[in-house]
C-alpha cells in the first residue's frame, strides 16, 4: 500500500479537527474516542485491521513521556533606538530658508547648518537612517526652520502630530518642543544650536510617525508566537523632500494614514466615542437567569429600548411596526421574541430567543467606553499590520466574532459561523492565500497530537490505532502501528485518518499552506456552531457551512460541490485563481454596513499589545 501524507507539518503546529469529548454523533468514532479510551467498537467498522506482528521488547513504563510546547507570549522588546550619526551632515553654511528674492529684496538672516552636526537625536535605526540621508546632503534645506525661526510647516506638523490620537496612535510618542528664544541673548550660535536641534528632533518624529501610521508601532511577531506577519517595508527617504515641498504638510501627513473602508470605519467609531462632551448613557438590563419566550419580566422595556439603540438601522426598518407599538409591557411576546432573535442573529448570536448574559451583554453594549477605546486603539493598530487594501476578493476570518466572511467585487456575499482553537490551542494571526479545495480529505494528525495526546495511550496499547483504521507509516513506509516502537522518536512517524464519515475533518478542507497547519475545514461535530463561545477546537478553523464556502472559492455551484464529494475519492481542486485569506483578530472590527461590532478577547491578545504601546513609548522617550 502507497502511504500519502500532504504537506509538512510543524513540531509547533497545533491539530486540525479533532473531534471533544461527549459531542460527536452515537455513530461517530474519532480520536478523541480513542483518547479516552472507548473500545466499543464493532468489528463491522475496523478499516484496515492490523496483521499479527511479532511482541515487541518489554520497556519501562517509568519512561518519560515528551511533550510539545505551545507558542508562548513575549515580553515585548520595543524596535531598537540609536544616536544620529551626525557626522555625517556636511557643514557649509547653507540657508535654510527658501527665500524667493524678487527685486532689491534682501534674504533674511539664516540658521548655520553646521550646528546639526552637534545635534543629539535618538530615533528607531530606520528613522536615523532617513536622517542622515537627506541631512548628508548639502543640497537639502533645512525643514522647519527659515530665517532664524521654526516656520510655519513647522507650527503645521506639530499641530499635526499632537492630534494623532484621533487615528489611534499616541502624541507623546511625537511631541516636539519648540526652542525657546530668548531676546535678552542676542549669541546668534547659542539660537542656531536650539534651532537645529529642534530641526533635527521635528524630522525625526515626522519620520517616526510616517512609518507608524503605515506599518503599526508594534511588531507584531515581537508578541507570541501565534503572531505571524511578514513586517512592511516604510520607505522613508522621500519623506522630509515631500514635507518640505509639500504647501500643506498637515494634509501631506494625512495622506499617509491608511484610508481602507475598515480602517475609516474604526476611525470614525473612535471620533465618535472621544468626542467632547459624549457620555453614553448605559442601558440596565438585570437578569437573575434565562428569558425564555412566554415569560414576564421587568426587564422587557429596557431590552427594546437596548435594541432600538443598537441595533442597524435594517434591522429597526425590518422591526418598525415592533418598536413603534410597544407600550412598555413586561410579557415577553412573540414580537418582542421575534425582535430579540433578529439582533441576535444580526450579532452573531444563537437567533433562538432565550436571553442570557451574552445577549445581555451584547444588547447593553457590552463594554464601557473607556474599554471601547481601547479595543478600537488596538484594532487600528492591528490593522495597520494587515494590507490597506484587502482586495476585491478576500476570506476574512474574525476570530473573537467566531465569524468567516467571504468578499467578492468589493462587498460580503458570504459569512458564517466558524469553530476557532481553544485558548490552550490558539489560532495563529497571519495572512496567506486560498489555493486548493480537497474532497474526502485524508486528516494527516500533526507531531503535537501524535506526541501529547497519542503516545500514552499508545505505549500501553500499540495496536490501537490498527483497530480504529488509522494509517501509519515510518519514513513514509505503511506499517502495522503495533510494530512501531512508541518509546523512539516519532519524528519519522505519520499517522493518518482516511476518508469517512468519521473522518475529523468531514466533508471537504479549504487549504491556504503556511507553517502552522492551520486550514478551515468542514466536521462531524455540528453542535458546536449552536454555542455563542466557539473557542473549541485545536487550532484550525471549522466551518458551519463548508459546501457553501467551498462554492464560493471555487466559484461554482453549492451543486458541483455535492457531486465533487459524492466520488467518495479524496482528491483537490485548485481555486482558479489564488486570491486572500486574512486570519484575524480584532477585538472591535465594522461589519458589512460600517458599524463597529465589539467582541471579547477570548485568548487576552489586547493586553499584550497596548503592553507593547507602553513599552514603545518608554523606549523612545529614554534619552540614553
Amino acid at each position: 500500500m502507497k502511504f500519502f501524507f500532504k504537506g509538512a507539518v510543524s513540531a509547533l503546529a497545533l491539530s486540525c479537527g479533532a473531534a471533544a469529548f461527549g459531542v460527536t454523533p452515537a455513530h461517530a468514532y474519532t480520536l478523541m474516542d480513542m483518547i479516552r479510551g472507548d473500545r466499543a467498537r464493532t468489528q463491522s467498522t475496523i478499516i484496515n485491521p492490523a496483521p499479527t506482528m511479532p511482541p515487541m521488547a518489554e520497556q519501562s513504563p517509568s519512561a518519560p513521556l515528551p511533550k510539545v510546547s505551545s507558542p508562548q507570549y513575549y515580553t515585548y522588546k520595543p524596535d531598537a533606538m540609536r544616536f544620529v550619526d551626525t557626522g555625517k551632515f556636511t557643514d557649509p553654511v547653507v540657508t535654510g530658508a527658501v527665500v524667493a528674492a524678487t527685486g532689491d529684496a534682501q534674504p533674511a538672516p539664516s540658521v548655520q547648518r553646521r550646528y546639526l552636526i552637534e545635534a543629539k537625536v535618538r530615533a528607531p535605526v530606520e528613522v536615523a537612517k532617513a536622517l542622515e540621508t537627506y541631512y548628508s546632503d548639502a543640497k537639502n534645506p533645512l525643514v522647519w526652520v527659515s530665517g532664524t525661526e521654526i516656520n510655519d510647516r513647522a507650527k503645521a506638523a506639530m499641530a499635526f502630530l499632537a492630534g494623532v490620537g484621533s487615528v489611534g496612535l499616541d502624541p507623546a510618542d511625537y511631541a516636539v518642543t519648540a526652542p525657546a528664544v530668548d531676546p535678552a541673548n542676542p549669541d546668534p550660535a547659542v539660537r542656531d544650536r536650539a534651532l537645529t536641534q529642534f530641526e533635527l528632533e521635528l524630522s525625526a518624529k515626522v519620520l517616526a510617525y510616517v512609518q507608524d501610521t503605515g506599518r503599526g508601532r508594534v511588531d507584531p511577531n515581537k508578541l507570541s508566537g501565534y503572531h505571524d506577519f511578514a513586517r512592511k517595508t516604510v520607505k522613508l527617504d522621500p519623506v522630509l523632500k515631500l514635507a518640505r515641498m509639500s504647501p500643506d504638510v498637515g494634509a501631506y501627513l494625512g495622506s499617509r494614514t491608511p484610508d481602507g473602508p475598515q480602517f475609516a470605519a474604526l476611525k470614525a467609531e473612535l471620533a465618535k466615542l472621544q468626542g467632547e462632551g459624549h457620555i453614553e448613557q448605559p442601558i440596565k438590563i438585570e437578569l437573575s437567569g434565562l428569558l425564555r419566550p412566554g415569560d414576564t419580566s421587568a426587564a422587557i422595556p429596557n431590552i427594546v429600548k437596548a435594541i432600538d439603540k443598537h441595533g442597524s438601522a435594517a434591522l429597526k426598518s425590518e422591526n418598525a411596526a415592533t418598536l413603534s407599538s410597544y407600550a412598555g409591557g413586561t410579557e415577553y411576546s412573540p414580537e418582542i421574541v421575534s425582535l430579540v432573535e433578529a439582533f441576535q442573529k444580526e450579532r452573531g448570536l444563537k437567533p433562538d430567543g432565550v436571553i442570557g448574559q451574552a445577549t445581555v451583554r451584547v444588547m447593553t453594549g457590552g463594554d464601557s467606553n473607556g474599554a471601547k477605546v481601547e479595543k478600537l486603539v488596538v484594532a487600528m493598530e492591528q490593522a495597520r499590520w494587515l494590507p490597506n487594501d484587502l482586495g476585491s476578493r478576500y476570506v476574512f476570518i474574525n476570530q473573537p466574532a467566531y465569524m468567516v466572511y467571504y468578499h467578492n467585487d468589493n462587498k460580503e456575499q458570504l459569512s458564517m459561523r466558524v469553530v476557532i482553537g481553544q485558548p490552550s490551542h490558539q489560532t495563529f494571526f497571519f495572512q496567506d492565500q486560498v489555493q486548493t479545495v480537497e474532497f474526502n480529505p485524508f486528516w494527516g494528525v500533526p507531531q503535537s497530537i501524535i506526541i501529547n495526546e497519542m503516545l500514552p495511550k499508545l505505549r500501553s496499547d500499540p495496536n490501537y490505532l490498527d483497530r480504529m483504521g488509522y494509517e501509519v507509516a515510518v519514513g513514509g513506509k505503511a506499517v502495522p502501528s503495533s510494530s512501531v516502537d512508541w518509546y523512539g522518536s516519532t519524528s519519522n512517524i505519520s499517522v493518518r485518518q482516511p476518508p469517512s464519515g468519521d473522518n475529523a475533518l468531514g466533508e471537504l478542507k479549504i487549504l491556504f499552506p503556511n507553517a502552522h497547519a492551520i486550514y478551515m475545514h468542514d466536521t462531524p461535530s455540528k453542535s458546536f456552531f449552536k454555542r455563542d463561545m466557539r473557542a473549541l477546537s485545536h487550532g484550525c478553523v471549522r466551518l458551519a457551512d463548508p459546501r457553501a464556502m467551498a462554492a464560493a472559492v471555487l466559484g461554482t455551484t453549492v451543486e458541483k460541490i455535492g457531486q465533487e464529494i459524492a466520488t467518495g475519492k479524496n482528491h483537490a481542486v485548485q481555486v482558479p485563481q489564488k486570491f486572500p485569506i486574512y486570519i484575524a483578530y480584532f477585538t472591535a472590527w465594522p461589519n458589512k454596513d460600517g458599524v463597529v461590532q465589539y467582541f471579547d478577547d477570548v485568548y487576552g491578545r489586547d493586553a499584550y499589545v497596548r503592553k507593547a504601546f507602553d513599552a514603545t513609548t518608554k523606549a523612545r522617550g529614554a534619552q540614553i
